[in-house]
């Protein structure tokens, strides 16, 4: 199942969407602003997000771009409007797709299912300054060198690099790597982000740079420069 954040101010909508959406497999979170939205963003993980662009104080376009600081999520903007300077316009902002309303419910369910086919292919291999993470292989490396992980190990790394600057709590890290009904404590996910900077510092990979730790929350992989 899917997870997908829809943002509109109108409730209406938001119902609508998730009457498409929930028996094709889509989990729904709705948000009808954008503090909403962005604090869903910086607390949950998300397959992909429906913005509407028609909103009041933010609208769907700043609300992408805030957006993209943190996540490269997949997003499809929605709208009333269908000039091409408004389509151009949310896709320099860091928009996926667009697709105006009314809409089509299978064209809509085609697009979703475009973009997220590409975001998983796009993320069964990572590569950062040399660090390449290849989820088909089980394999990390760098610089030809095989570093030697864990699944868990592999898993947490590679989900973080999944998500660049977003940052996870442990409690968050247990139930996305661990499950939701292990009994696993935090301290666990600590003595695997040890293993981890460890095992790939040795490599001469310059780990400290990447994967940072937010004291008193969690865990972040920074986004490249």
């Amino acid at each position: 199942m899917y997870k997908v954040l829809l943002v509109d101010d109108e409730k209406r909508m938001l119902d609508l969407l998730a009457l498409y959406l929930q028996p094709h497999q889509y989990h729904c979170v709705k948000a009808q602003d954008a503090a909403t939205a962005m604090e869903n963003v910086q607390k949950e993980t998300f397959d992909i997000v429906l913005l509407d662009v028609m909103m009041p104080q933010v609208n769907g376009w700043e609300l992408c771009e805030q957006i993209r600081k943190i996540s490269d999520v997949p997003i499809i903007m929605l709208t009333a409007r269908d000039q091409k300077e408004d389509i151009v316009k949310g896709l320099r902002l860091g928009a996926d797709d667009y697709i105006t309303k009314p809409f089509d419910e299978q064209e809509l369910l085609a697009r979703m299912e475009a973009l997220l086919r590409r975001s998983i292919s796009d993320s069964a291999v990572i590569k950062v300054a040399g660090l390449i993470w290849d989820e088909s292989k089980f394999e990390l490396t760098y610089e030809n060198q095989h570093i030697k992980l864990t699944p868990k190990e592999f898993s947490m790394l590679g989900h973080l690099m999944r998500h660049p600057n977003q940052v996870f709590a442990r409690e968050q890290l247990l139930d996305l790597i661990w499950g939701f009904a292990s009994h696993t404590e935090g301290r666990t996910v600590d003595s695997h982000v040890r293993n981890v900077r460890e095992k790939i510092r040795q490599s001469g990979f310059p780990i400290d740079a990447y994967f940072k730790t937010v004291w008193g929350v969690g865990y972040k992989w920074v986004q490249s420069k």
